[in-house]
């Protein structure tokens, strides 16, 4: 037997994680839990595609950024 999306939803808060790592979907436990993120990402992906796509091509180079300034710290 099958639990409902809404016993799904009920476990996952339950555990502290999502449906998707349920349903071994993805392997980050906590990827999506924060509802402002989420809304944010719903909000982009509701844009234009042009706008989407600057946005996004924003992001990807300050995520890129981070993680460059990360490898070069001085430890």
């Amino acid at each position: 037997m099958l639990p409902s999306i809404e016993a799904a939803k009920k476990i996952a808060k339950l555990i502290d994680t999502t449906v998707g790592y349920l349903l071994k979907e993805t392997e980050q436990a906590n990827l999506f839990k924060d509802p402002v993120m989420l809304q944010r990402l719903n909000d982009i992906n509701d844009l234009p595609e042009d706008d989407k796509h600057c946005i996004l091509y924003t992001i990807d180079n300050l995520i890129q950024n981070v993680k460059a300034k990360k490898a070069f710290a001085v430890k």
